[in-house]
């Protein structure tokens, strides 16, 4: 197909872009037959006895192909087993342009359509090959009846190279008894916790069920040795991992269960979603889809938290503004130029609320870690939680009761009071004058060699440097008319010329005045 064809084709299939190529069919697969295929050649290799059969699908995608491209797959009666294995060529290609990049999925013969049934597996660009069938399938794919019909291949050139990107899929169909489908074992929604607390989490990780290489009884091992109260399970485009976690919860580590959606202009975390729940990520924001799928997240139970809006990776750059946002992560693994970029933008946004005009957007901190040396729960999200179950750290998150910290060994309190006794914690309103004088204070401790800083709708106000302990308590005064909200940073020493320290902890607002 010529490259003229494939974006006629794509254009008309929505601003993301979609192709569908030519349907590979196993009837005659034992004779070896060729197949035919709208994008490419294919050969097509026997399967002798019938108890196993393989087609061998080749083509070459050009450059500004579609965002999904989707092969069509006739499986017969009597199929067990799916296997699938792809392989792409690597171009050499200028200086400062990408080659190529192509992931890879499965839906079955319910159909490809966007949120519909039909998904059974994504792995994206992590594995070169996948099997699924009744009772059991690689990680990232969800195990079930392989059943008779028109599934589809979803090849995803993520990045396609000037010269076009060659692509290899070999198909193989193995016959046999269907077997039995195990019911999935998912995490409870509640452990023992103490009660109303601050509870330290991770919200973004990843396993081997998409591009991580930690199973899950080794991410669970980690957040119990980083102090973690709770985890969400992450994993691109997949809820694979729901089922994993069986025998890894307890009353000391709740396991929530979510999606870590990764389109084409941005990443969110859906955290906390039912288990089971797919959400769709095979949108651009010029499709104006969004909001339909952060009402999705909602309805199963989860919060909406764009994930590293500012992150330099193809595809990462947060597109689709934050007004369906629940939270946002301003702080993602290790504190970098990007993350200091997410905090000034996500400041920005906090003087809307300052006179109670418009809802405000809590900040929080994840780790995303996908291997080694990757440190889970660095950072962590600390919430102020009625009890330790999704709901109520959901509704912590929800309110802004959120501080960040690189790790458990960072501990803090923030409050500001008025003159008559007054009080006001992280997310509330110190309701008194615009005149009256208010009294910030942050009590830090496992912060050595670290600096506090105050920051209002003015920016960053006053700073004070910890004793060599790391531990103290630091004040300053202010009214609500100089300062329409307060809000702490703890602050290694700077690395980096021209930019702030990397941050050790940092609270969400304290709002200043009456609304």
């Amino acid at each position: 197909m010529e490259r003229r064809e494939v974006l006629r084709l794509s254009a008309g299939a929505g601003a993301a872009g979609a192709l569908t190529l030519g349907t590979v069919s196993f009837a005659d697969a034992a004779s070896g037959a060729a197949d035919t295929n709208g994008a490419g050649g294919a050969g097509g290799a026997g399967g002798a006895g019938g108890a196993e059969r393989t087609r061998r699908i080749t083509g070459r995608l050009p450059a500004g192909a579609p965002d999904f491209v989707y092969l069509p797959i006739e499986v017969p009666d009597g199929v067990r087993e799916i296997a699938v294995a792809y392989q792409y060529d690597r171009p050499s290609v200028p200086e400062g342009t990408p080659t190529n990049a192509c992931d890879i999925g499965i839906f079955d013969e319910r159909g490809t359509a966007l949120g519909g049934a039909g998904f059974r597996g994504w792995s994206g660009g992590a594995r070169a090959e996948f099997f699924l069938r009744a009772d059991d399938a690689t990680p990232g794919y969800l195990p079930g009846p392989v059943n008779a019909g028109t599934w589809h291949i979803a090849l995803g050139p993520y990045t396609v190279a000037p010269q076009g990107l060659a692509y290899d899929v070999t198909v193989t169909l193995r016959y046999g008894a269907p077997g039995r489908t195990p019911t999935p074992v998912y995490p409870p929604e509640r452990a023992r916790g103490r009660g109303r607390a601050w509870y330290r989490g991770d919200n973004h990780l990843h396993s081997v069920h998409s591009d991580g290489k930690r199973t899950p009884a080794e991410i669970a091992a980690l957040a119990r040795a980083a102090g973690l109260d709770f985890l969400t399970t992450s994993e691109h485009n997949t809820t694979s991992a729901h089922r994993a976690w069986e025998g890894l919860w307890g009353d000391d580590l709740l396991i929530l269960t979510g999606e870590e959606i990764t389109t084409r202009n941005g990443h969110v975390v859906a955290m906390g979603t039912d288990p089971g729940v797919f959400i769709d990520w095979r949108y651009r924001a010029r499709d104006n889809a969004f909001g339909a799928y952060a009402r999705a997240v909602r309805r199963a139970g989860g919060l909406v938290i764009p994930a590293h809006p500012h992150a330099t990776c193809i595809g990462c750059s947060w597109k689709f503004g934050l007004n369906d946002a629940d939270a946002v992560e301003v702080w993602n693994g290790p504190y970098t130029p990007d993350d200091e970029v997410t905090l000034a933008e996500w400041d920005n946004t906090l003087v809307a609320h300052t006179r109670g005009r418009a809802a405000w957007l809590p900040a929080v901190g994840h780790s995303d870690a996908h291997r080694d040396p990757d440190v889970v729960g660095l950072p962590q999200t600390v919430v102020l939680a009625e009890d330790l179950s999704r709901r109520a750290l959901q509704d912590g998150i929800r309110a802004g009761r959120v501080w960040i910290a690189e790790s458990s060994a960072v501990d803090l309190a923030f409050a500001v009071t008025g003159e008559r006794g007054e009080h006001a914690g992280i997310a509330e309103r110190l309701a008194v004058a615009g005149t009256a004088g208010v009294t910030a204070r942050l009590t830090v401790s496992g912060a050595p060699g670290c600096t506090v800083s105050f920051v209002t709708d003015q920016g960053l106000v006053y700073s004070s440097p910890l004793p060599k302990s790391g531990a103290g308590t630091v004040s300053w005064h202010t009214t609500p008319d100089h300062a329409a909200y307060l809000r702490a940073e703890v602050r290694h020493p700077a690395t980096t010329a021209g930019l702030p320290g990397p941050m050790a902890a940092m609270t969400n607002p304290v709002f200043l005045g009456r609304a």
